[in-house]
């Protein structure tokens, strides 16, 4: 039986830090987002993912970085609306642990990457919904994309 599961936008965060000035770093966030996991009976497990960013929802708490991270120089929201990313591993390393390879798309650009994976359990809601819990990490380079400025 194939299970879906949708991002609770209320309890969901995709956050990110980058090293600024390479003498401190600066966290930020995509504020709209939407993912899915698609499993086999409920287990994780070999299931696919998929990811869509607004890319023009990136917040840094600064308003000018925010406009400058949108343009050419970095994002080109214009031209490229949507970050996404497609999972085709979802790999058991034990109870707890996965590990996710799959391709994000930015600028136009795929590449293959690699995300670590903390299960945090299943647990059935008060009005009768079900709940996974996930937390991903993981390092990119963001030159292999084409963000290159500075």
């Amino acid at each position: 039986m194939l299970t879906q599961w949708i991002t609770d936008p209320t309890h969901s965060e995709l956050i990110f830090k980058i090293k600024h000035l390479m003498i401190s770093h600066v966290a930020g966030a995509f504020r709209k987002f939407t993912a899915s996991i698609n499993c086999q009976n409920g287990a994780f497990d070999k299931a696919g993912v998929k990811v869509v960013i607004d890319a023009a929802s990136i917040f840094t708490n600064h308003t000018e970085r925010d406009e400058h991270l949108r343009s050419a120089d970095f994002f080109d929201v214009a031209q490229f609306p949507e970050i996404t990313f497609e999972g085709n591993e979802f790999i058991e390393l034990d109870e707890n642990h996965y590990r996710l390879l799959g391709n994000l798309t930015m600028k136009g650009i795929t590449k293959p990457v690699r995300l670590e994976i903390e299960y945090g359990g299943k647990v059935s809601d008060p009005w009768g919904g079900h709940r996974a819990g996930f937390t991903l990490h993981g390092t990119l380079n963001r030159k292999d994309w084409g963000i290159t400025w500075n």
